[in-house]
């Protein structure tokens, strides 16, 4: 069996208030895997991520940016994140050994689409491309499809290629805004701060401030070293929220429930009950509901040493599992590979010295 190309995307769009319209946005993805929506009513935004192989992301998207298009009007919206789109920002996102240069592509593809099926200008950003999101956002680039004027409900959509980042907030106490703004610019790695931060600083209703961070380079810089570095400056700090989902590698106590590589393993899990079902018989049958049972774990994988060790043997363990009942293809396969793969390269060594056996025989099966 031929293992396909897979591709993540974690689309942006301006609403995180109505729920029924983010339902129907993220209803409308269907085509690909959905793996998670998160609102937010401050930034009223919402973050939608979805995973498949290429047609099936190109036409969940397709189906997502459309309905945002039909059902969010910018004239109305309300919100501290800057924006330009109702389906503002559209990152596509490499798996396993899936590159850029095909994200791009991706991007490419989507943009004419979105062009030419909905109307609404394209942006492009990213990996290949002149601009990034700040200059688009700062009015220094003019749309490559359409344009120069915006969709006038629907403003204009940014696609473009990039790895995976990890969205991440933190609040602030006993500092304003004009404080919170000056933190923001010396732990950006533009300010030569920290490597691989993106920051801005927001003031939420009822008085709070917050530190909003893109980590660009996760290799790098990980949620954890940006507490370090708050707390070696003395910075009183309260809630910390993961933004979407977090790659497993770079995952604090606040990605509890949101590892990405435990999603992914939950939605192949949810695909092959679904398959399973669909043949019919006792087996199956039987099996279907064990399915949705591990689905519903992996999705609430804890981010802890123990916790992601076990998702990795389990996702790993699917592959077999699926393969036996026939309902096996390339793209789960893909999907239960790049999470085991993710998880196991989140367990520290100090987890293998505990581990070593369970260790070795995890590295054989995904040898």
């Amino acid at each position: 069996m031929e293992t396909q190309a897979l591709f993540e995307s974690v689309p942006n769009f301006s609403e995180g208030r109505r729920h029924d319209v983010m339902e129907a946005i993220a209803a409308a993805a269907g085509t690909a895997y959905l793996l998670d929506t998160d609102p937010d009513p401050d930034h009223n935004r919402a973050v939608v991520s979805i995973a498949g192989r290429r047609d099936r992301l190109v036409e969940g998207l397709m189906g997502a940016i459309g309905e945002a298009v039909r059902r969010i009007d910018l004239r109305e919206h309300r919100g501290v994140h800057p924006r330009v789109g109702a389906a503002d920002v559209v990152p596509i996102i490499p798996f396993g050994g899936a590159t850029l240069d095909e994200c791009r592509d991706i991007a490419r593809e989507t943009g004419r689409r979105v062009w030419s099926e909905l109307h609404v200008p394209v942006y492009y950003y990213g990996h290949g491309e002149r601009r990034t999101l700040a200059d688009i956002r700062a009015g220094r680039a003019s749309p490559d499809l359409g344009g120069p004027d915006l969709h006038l409900t629907a403003g204009a959509v940014c696609v473009g290629a990039r790895r995976t980042l990890v969205a991440f907030n933190v609040t602030l106490f006993d500092i304003d805004l004009v404080g919170a703004r000056a933190l923001a610019r010396s732990i950006r790695e533009s300010s030569a701060g920290l490597r691989g931060v993106q920051a801005l600083a927001f003031e939420l209703p009822g008085s709070r401030v917050q530190l909003s961070m893109n980590l660009f380079r996760i290799d790098e810089t990980t949620p954890s070293d940006v507490i370090a570095e708050l707390e070696r400056r003395g910075v009183a700090m309260g809630a910390q929220q993961v933004v979407g989902l977090c790659p497993a590698i770079a995952a604090t106590p606040a990605a509890d429930g949101r590892l990405l590589e435990g999603r992914l393993a939950s939605a192949a899990a949810d695909a092959g009950g679904d398959r399973c079902e669909s043949r019919g018989g006792d087996e199956h049958t039987a099996l279907a509901d064990r399915l949705r049972r591990e689905a519903a774990g992996l999705a609430r994988l804890a981010a802890d040493q123990d916790a992601m060790l076990g998702g990795a043997e389990r996702a790993a363990a699917l592959i077999h599992v699926l393969d036996a009942a026939q309902v096996l293809d390339g793209e789960l396969s893909a999907m239960l590979e790049a999470a085991a793969r993710g998880l196991r390269a989140a367990v520290t060594p100090a987890t293998e010295s505990v581990y070593r056996a369970r260790i070795d025989a995890l590295d054989a099966r995904l040898a």
